[in-house]
């Protein structure tokens, strides 16, 4: 017999011979229903193409099983392996997450938050723009809690962090070891905390180091766009180069690392040492294996999803703030 429209419990029941209460108890309890009732409800299922609705179980029951996270650019390898601890946090309590990237863009940032509230997400997990403070505010204020990750904490809830000046200091502190003296940043979107952060530390430790930088503004935070940069940066004079060159992330770093490749122009790090941020999977395996500095991603998506659950646990309890401290992974681009 096939479905001709939706079908519901009742037509499951019906075409079994049994109540609804029996179809929900071979859905929800099993073990309780008699083997011969419990086959011929599932053989009715399988027949009429029976598609429990689980959304509106999870409605009645007051509580979903979908999580929804936010990241800044799904493009960046360190968002996805943001994503994969927290999905892999949420398969062991058996959730669901559903991810949405907004490309450092304000509105779109906006669009997922009302999207995910209206689909009554157990929770939401926010990489932020930084410009969207009220409406996480009024997302709270009805219910749903929003955990921040990457984002500065707040007093209303959980949030998770790596301490990003501190990031950029290790940076600049281990090329002026290095006894660079002439340090470029490349840097991008600087309106971006986690931006922000990385060039106030990198200023930090050249000021104490006795040294200037030189901010090398790139057009994006891209591959791409560290290429460019570092075209313009090959095409000085040998006198006129940075000695040292700190990118705000890998991806710029790649980007830097190609023009200085590309026909054996500029050679790292005998003539420029490179560092790059992030640690992402690629900086390992790039034509110079990239310094740079590691954020433990995957155990940042564990956290914030444990501090999201603790956070339904007991609605009582004062958030909880985690700040993880960046490390140095030394490689060939700053070491020979």
């Amino acid at each position: 017999m096939a479905a001709t429209g939706t079908v519901g419990m009742k037509d499951v029941a019906r075409h079994a011979g049994v109540s609804v209460g029996t179809v929900s108890n071979v859905l929800n309890r099993p073990d309780i229903v008699s083997p011969d009732r419990r086959e011929r409800v599932e053989a009715a299922i399988a027949e009429l193409g029976y598609v429990r609705n689980d959304a509106a179980r999870q409605l009645k029951m007051g509580r979903s099983s979908t999580v929804g996270a936010i990241v800044l650019d799904s493009g960046n390898p360190f968002y996805t392996q943001l994503v994969g601890g927290i999905e892999s946090a949420a398969e062991d309590s058996q959730l669901m997450v559903i991810a949405g990237s907004t490309g450092n863009r304000e509105q779109r940032e906006r669009l997922y938050l009302s999207l995910f509230e209206e689909q009554r997400v157990r929770g939401i997990l926010l990489a932020s723009t930084g410009r969207s403070a009220g409406i996480v505010e009024s997302i709270r204020g009805r219910g749903t809690p929003v955990v921040l990750v990457e984002s500065e904490p707040d007093a209303r809830g959980s949030s998770v962090s790596v301490d990003g000046i501190a990031g950029g200091e290790i940076a600049v502190q281990h090329l002026a070891g290095l006894g660079r003296r002439r340090i470029g940043v490349v840097a991008a979107r600087q309106d971006l905390r986690q931006v922000a952060d990385r060039l106030r530390g990198a200023r930090r430790a050249a000021e104490a180091a006795g040294i200037e930088l030189e901010v090398l503004e790139a057009a994006d935070l891209t591959v791409l766009a560290g290429r460019t940069v570092g075209e313009a940066v090959v095409a000085r004079s040998a006198a006129e180069r940075p000695d040292a060159v700190f990118c705000v992330n890998d991806l710029l770093a790649v980007g830097v690392l190609q023009a200085f490749a590309f026909r054996h122009q500029v050679a790292v790090p005998e003539e420029i040492a490179l560092v790059g941020y992030d640690d992402i999977a690629f900086a390992r395996s790039t034509v110079v294996p990239l310094t740079s500095v590691s954020q433990p991603a995957d155990l940042m998506g564990r956290t914030a999803l444990a501090l999201l659950e603790e956070e339904i646990a007991d609605g009582t309890a004062p958030p909880r703030h985690v700040s993880f401290t960046p490390t140095l992974v030394e490689r060939e681009s700053t070491t020979g």
